[in-house]
């Protein structure tokens, strides 16, 4: 047998300090994961570009990590990205066997353990995204639901990232993603692990329109701005955008588009984003009009998105 060879990090870089405009990672979430890349392929072809960051999801419930899907992901030349969820994902948050005491306990740890061994054993660099939207009340591991009380997220998330570092899964680097703040809703750096146990922190967001009662068309400033000015009170780790996009319904989606790019490139703390690129709750795809893709292709153009990983990671580290 080979010799092993030493695991690579990857991590969002900061931005640089020399006042150029830095590249912003382009990524995308798409129906079928990595199993089934069908929606990828068209993706691309509509955005006239390959992207360099590739999100899916794995549940605790439904299996162990898959070098074989990590690796579909890497000879596209993307950075595989996983949202790692502790639930079975059937929409309710009532799932007393996955509240945050239990993963704190240990009731997962050969489970976490394996998770760690494997993504070590591959080598290659990715992002895990564990336990996102923690401050809404829609996820099991969200304080306030399922039993959950303040602190358990934290204390949670810090159990799991020890486990990676007691395996040295240093190619693993951990992307802490609330959803924006929402009016009324706990402030974000109460469910912050700290700067030891995170390489980088995302958010997500979707401009909703009129498409929920009480809901209003947003730009992406209005969505963001608030959050993202939050989120640097907190910490300088590198940011991303988890998850984005817009509805059609209640405004002008391709104009919400060429403004989003916009304000990407006006926004020096964004070092990368994921499009949504699902019709679920509504239809957040760039397909969902000749408008909107249009828009997307023309505003993905710009050579400051950069399609390729090495744009915009570096090596990170992981705590003990």
């Amino acid at each position: 047998m080979p010799a092993a060879r030493p695991t690579e990090a990857a991590v969002i870089q900061a931005p640089a300090s020399t006042g150029s405009a830095a590249p912003i990672l382009f990524g995308v979430a798409t129906p079928g994961g990595p199993s089934s890349l069908a929606d990828l392929d068209a993706f691309e072809r509509h955005a006239d570009k390959r992207v360099g960051l590739y999100l899916y999801y794995k549940s605790f419930a439904y299996g162990r990590f898959e070098p074989v899907q990590a690796d579909a992901i890497r000879a596209r030349g993307a950075l595989p990205a996983i949202t790692w969820e502790p639930w079975e994902p059937t929409g309710t948050a009532n799932q007393p066997p996955y509240a945050l005491q239990r993963v704190t306990s240990g009731a997962y740890d050969d489970y976490i353990r394996q998770w760690a061994t494997d993504i070590k054993r591959w080598r290659h660099p990715l992002l895990l995204r564990f336990a996102h939207e923690m401050n809404g009340d829609w996820y099991p591991w969200c304080e306030g639901v399922n039993g959950n009380r303040p602190g358990d997220y934290v204390a949670a998330w810090r159990h799991v990232r020890r486990i990676f570092g007691s395996v040295g899964a240093t190619n693993a680097s951990w992307v802490w993603n609330p959803y924006v703040r929402l009016p009324g809703s706990a402030l974000l750096g109460s469910f912050y692990p700290g700067d030891r146990y995170v390489d980088c922190v995302g958010l997500d967001g979707y401009n909703w329109g009129s498409t929920r009662a009480g809901s209003s068309w947003q730009s992406f400033a209005e969505t963001f701005e608030a959050s993202v000015a939050e989120l640097r009170d907190i910490t300088d780790k590198p940011l991303v955008i988890g998850e984005v996009a817009t509805t059609e319904v209640g405004g002008d989606k391709a104009a919400w588009i060429k403004d989003f790019f916009g304000c990407l490139k006006r926004n020096p703390a964004i070092r990368a984003f994921v499009w949504f690129n699902f019709e679920k709750e509504s239809d957040w795809r760039i397909e969902s009009s000749a408008a909107a893709t249009a828009a997307f292709a023309a505003g993905i153009s710009d050579p400051r998105f950069g399609g390729r990983p090495e744009h915009a990671v570096a090596p990170g580290s992981i705590a003990a």
